[in-house]
């Protein structure tokens, strides 16, 4: 759909919510055909660890420990308001949606989920990553690739065709 906005819309600060994708391969052959579009591990991940982990995420929080030093971002609070995870054959997906995302915030987010998911740290080490507020309490930044944006809510209220508000 598309329409006409008000002269003060913003594309980037009016939306109330951003949701993104991650695609992750787990493999034990680097990926081909895919190589550039999905992230890549070659050891097997434990879903339910993952799980665990992500709900620890859940919410408002302090994000400076998944925080890039070049971010431009005013304030580390930010309010996760979805982390679902999903497997269908080789291929993860990890869908994330939040008020806002600090720069490299879901990268750094995936370091640690993959870290607890291939067994190198408990799912509670995550509680103990976010209440540090320290980037070096973290995991290393995880690849780009695989990262997508999928979609922005917006601020103003949705209508119809005519012009009526819906919801």
């Amino acid at each position: 759909w598309a329409r006409h906005m008000p002269d003060d819309f913003h594309s980037r600060g009016s939306a109330l919510a951003r949701r993104y994708a991650y695609v992750l391969l787990e493999s034990p052959v680097r990926p081909s055909v895919e190589a550039g579009r999905v992230g890549w591990v070659f050891r097997p991940l434990n879903a339910a660890a993952m799980q665990e982990a992500a709900q620890m995420l859940l919410g408002e929080h302090d994000f400076s420990s998944f925080r890039a030093a070049q971010c431009q971002s005013h304030t580390p609070i930010k309010t996760l308001h979805r982390l679902h995870i999903s497997q269908r054959g080789a291929l993860w997906r990890f869908e994330f949606e939040a008020n806002a995302f600090l720069h490299h915030m879901i990268r750094n987010i995936m370091g640690c989920l993959v870290s607890i998911g291939q067994g190198n740290q408990s799912p509670d080490w995550m509680r103990e990553v976010l209440l540090a507020k320290s980037r070096d309490a973290a995991a290393p930044t995880f690849s780009p690739d695989g990262l997508y944006f999928d979609r922005a809510g917006l601020l103003w209220i949705q209508t119809d065709m005519s012009g009526q508000a819906i919801g």
